[in-house]
């Protein structure tokens, strides 16, 4: 009889520890609805038109130089979570876009600056909004080519 109860107690149990990791969970941070073209005002406030281009969108050309070769928006094959272009903004050392290191790094960081003093949380939230509406999905699929 003391068997029938520890069974439900440790499957409640390594139930509540496999929650525990929820946080590293692609989909644990959620933002609220952004404004497209406040985010677009805030990436011309922030300066970021100065470094990077964004697909489709009708901005000043980049000026920073050495110039900065990652451009933003266009094509991808998976979407992009709001949690990596967060942590983009507030630790762009911590995953560096996959450029030779020489032209996006100085002294092994990042050549962006970390933002997190610099924008307000609406700031953040609609410039989230507009980096992802510059972005389309498109799922790859094998082409095969008859003969």
């Amino acid at each position: 009889m003391l068997y029938r109860f520890k069974f439900p107690a440790l499957a409640a149990l390594i139930g509540l520890c496999a929650a525990c990791d929820s946080r590293h969970s692609p989909a644990a941070l959620h933002l609220p609805a952004g404004d497209v073209d406040r985010g677009k005002t805030a990436f011309l406030d922030l300066g970021c038109h100065s470094c990077h281009e964004v697909s489709g969108a009708d901005l000043p050309a980049p000026s920073v130089q050495p110039a900065i070769p990652v451009k933003l928006g266009g094509v991808i094959d998976r979407r992009l979570s709001d949690g990596y272009i967060v942590t983009s903004l507030l630790d762009p050392s911590y995953q560096l876009a996959p450029y030779p290191r020489n032209q996006i790094t100085s002294g092994g960081k990042s050549r962006m600056p970390c933002y997190t003093t610099k924008m307000t949380t609406q700031q953040m939230i609609d410039l989230v909004a507009f980096l992802q509406s510059s972005y389309t999905l498109q799922r790859w699929s094998p082409h095969f080519v008859k003969e």
